[in-house]
Order: C-alpha cells, then structure tokens, then sequence
C-alpha cells in the first residue's frame, strides 16, 4: 500500500521546534510527507494540498472557511499541534472531517506559571527587590522587629476563574501549599470538584473573597470580558489579578487603571487586545505588575509531546483505528 500523503504547513524554524529528528523519521516511516511555509493560501500552499490526504497544522498556518474541501479534495484528516482550533477552521468543516488538536501537555507548564506568578506575589518579592536596591538596610531592621506579614500561600484564598485542564493542575499543584480554592466555573460537577479539593462559588463570591485571583477559563462568548470594570472594582484591595488563560478575559485598560492607582496588582502571560504588548504599554514598567511575553507553554517538552499526539493520531486513523483528541460541533461552543 502507498504510504498516505501528509502536507505540513508551518515554517522551517516553528516546525522543528515541534519534530525533532526522530519524530521526523518516524513522520517518514509513515507517511510521504512535504511542508509548506505560509501563513495565507499561498499559491504553493494550494499546490501542497490538491495532493494532500492529511494535514498537519501550526499557529503559523493558514486558516480555512469551507472552501477547504474543494482545496483539498483528497484530505481525510486534520491533525493542528496546539489546542486552539476553533478559529482556525469553519464550523461546518468540524462535521465533514476529524480535525484533531492537543491541548494536554500544556496545562501542567501553564498552571505551573500560574504558581510561580502566585508565590511571587505572596512572598512580596517585587517589593523586597525594590526595597534592596536602595542605599539603605532599613528593610533589614523592619523584617527583624515587626516581621514580614501574612507572606504565604498557606490559609490563603485563591480564586480561580475556570477550571478545565488548566484549573484542575493548578489545583494539584497548590495542594501542598495549604491555600483554599474558591473556583467559578458553572460547568464542574460537585463531584469534580470535591475530587480536587475546591469549593464551587459564584463569580461574585470569589471575587469579594479572593486575595489572589487566576483567569485559566477558555474565550468564548460567555467568558470574554468577563472581568470587566465593574468586577475589578468588586476585588478587595491589595488583590492581585493572575492571567495565564486567554487575555480577552480581562479589562486590559480597567486593570491598568487598577495597578496604576496602587489598589491591584497583577501578573499576566497573555493580553488583549494587543499582543506583543507594544514597549510603551505602562504596565511593562508600571511597579505592582509582572509579565511574561506568553510563555506559559513555551517549553520544547511541550511541542514535542504535542508531535507525538498528531504523529499517534496520524498513524491511528490510516491503521483504521479511532483517534483521540477529535474536536466536535458540541465541544466549541466552550472551547477558545
């Protein structure tokens, strides 16, 4: 039998940073297998997939409305290395042929970010690094007479918006810390939640309750701007705001407002609307506010166990088996 067609579309650069060279020979093995690079539906992006009976995607990849098909006529299966495919294909497609994604080997480096985020500003480091940097030792003598304060994550109440993959990793990781999770997402069981250790609220409750708050729910319809002016100002003073979902679930300009006058502070690995974050954005030097230029799942281990997951599911469906990770019609509608 012919080994089946595989088009990859990501540049040179991206796609090695996903396939090293034994996943390449294994990709071989399988497959008779080309890429393309391309952003839009170059002319040799079209060329690619008249022949293309599968096709692998990146973040650097065209997006397709339903012309795909007649694009493709011969393509049976799509396989996109990351998790957001949602925007990246037409609906209709998702009915028409598996698209896959693989969204799993990133929530444990996503939710790991998040405790790194939640530690630093628990423990106060910012403001002990600014306090160091002056000419002075005054910090030194405050620490030995009065102490340092409630500097800890333990007994501490954690809010955390959404609690999908990201969520419940968080949740593990924390475990140790001896923090208290108060999560609101209307779509976790009791019993899920009891699982993890959580307790279910309402979204005004964590906000009233939560001296440290965690955006990890997806972007959708219902989500997006989900905290808004209103809902900032509903945090109690001293809050700190830790992003490391999407950067539409927040008030970008609302939350600036809030850091700026010293009331919130925050932590952010993704923004919006804009992102890269221009240079001149105050919060990339505003004190009370810490980024990170969207690396929460930056690390190669997770590109490459996201290659073995389009590779696996490659090799399942031409074997005639049943693959994994297959993204439905009813699945998007919470999915970014």
């Amino acid at each position: 039998m012919p080994k089946p067609r595989v088009v990859v579309l990501a540049p040179e650069a991206l796609f090695r940073s996903f396939f090293d060279e034994a996943q390449q020979r294994r990709l071989s093995r399988g497959f008779l297998w080309t890429r393309v690079a391309g952003r839009t539906q170059t002319p040799a992006v079209k060329a690619a997939l008249r022949e293309a009976e599968a096709l692998v995607t990146t973040w650097d990849s065209p997006r397709f409305g339903e012309e795909l098909p007649a694009l493709a006529p011969r393509l049976r299966i799509v396989a996109h290395c990351g998790g957001e495919v949602k925007g990246r294909y037409a609906r209709p497609l998702f009915s028409r042929l598996p698209i896959t994604n693989a969204p799993g080997p990133m929530s444990f480096y996503v939710a790991e970010l998040a405790v790194t985020f939640l530690l630093h500003a628990a423990r106060r480091l910012d403001e002990y690094r600014e306090a160091l940097r002056r000419p002075s030792n005054r910090v030194y003598a405050q620490a030995h007479t009065h102490g340092g304060g409630n500097e800890t994550l333990r007994g501490r109440t954690v809010g955390v918006l959404g609690f999908g993959r990201i969520g419940r990793d968080l949740a593990t990781l924390l475990r140790p810390f001896g923090a208290r999770l108060l999560v609101h997402d209307p779509y976790v069981p009791a019993a899920l939640a009891r699982q993890h250790g959580v307790e279910r609220a309402a979204l005004g409750r964590v906000l009233r309750e939560a001296e440290l708050l965690v955006l990890a729910a997806a972007l959708t319809d219902e989500t997006r701007g989900m905290l808004d002016a209103r809902r900032l100002a509903a945090l109690r003073d001293g809050a700190t705001v830790v992003n490391v979902g999407r950067g539409g679930l927040v008030d970008l300009a609302a939350l600036t407002r809030e850091v700026r006058r010293g009331r919130l502070r925050c932590a952010l690995d993704v923004t919006d609307p804009e992102e890269p974050l221009p240079p001149q954005h105050p919060l990339r030097r505003m004190r009370g506010a810490v980024l990170t230029p969207h690396v929460g799942a930056a690390a190669l281990a997770v590109r490459r166990s996201m290659a073995d997951i389009v590779l696996e599911n490659l090799e399942r469906f031409f074997r005639g088996d049943r693959v994994t990770n297959r993204v439905t019609l009813s699945m998007l509608e919470r999915m970014t």
